[in-house]
């Protein structure tokens, strides 16, 4: 599935093709909450680096998180003009983008479980609203994104 994304101010516009569209992997991790979740976690979805198509390149920003008092190797892209968060790149796996799904202007299929990870770090504040077919993890969850859209046989 291409998926066609932008920030807020139209400033940055992309598409990326994805075989991994659903958006159903909700981080409560605190870098995710504090960079892209106003509701208290962020989606990423799965992309294939090497079909990432950028307009607006040069309004782009790179965050690089702090976990445990190491610098991340993911590379976070939001916009430098209205902050919006576009998508994660990790040079340790070259061949996927992670592109948040706040970010994507197409239409997502609608998921028909979800996985809420990281549950461990999220806010107090943030109600967690599971469904008795989710998954929760304290940590990190006991699938990829590509073997969840496997197991359900939504590869696109």
């Amino acid at each position: 599935m291409l998926l066609k994304g932008s920030c807020h101010c139209q400033a940055v516009t992309f598409s990326v093709k994805s075989h991994h569209p659903y958006p159903f992997n909700l981080c409560y991790c605190s870098v995710c909450r504090k960079t892209a979740g106003g509701g208290g976690y962020a989606i990423n979805l799965s992309g294939q680096s090497k079909t990432l198509n950028v307009k607006g390149d040069e309004h782009i920003s790179i965050y690089r998180g702090v976990i445990n008092g190491e610098q991340s190797t993911g590379e976070r892209h939001f916009c430098k003009h209205c902050a919006t968060a576009l998508w994660v790149y990790d040079p340790d796996w070259p061949e996927l983008v992670h592109p948040f799904a706040s970010a994507i202007d197409t239409d997502l299929p609608i998921p028909p479980e979800r996985t809420h990870i990281m549950l461990g770090s999220r806010a107090d504040w943030v109600e967690v609203s599971a469904q008795p077919q989710d998954k929760c993890f304290d940590e990190y969850p006991d699938e990829s994104l590509a073997v969840w859209h496997q197991r359900l046989g939504l590869e696109s």
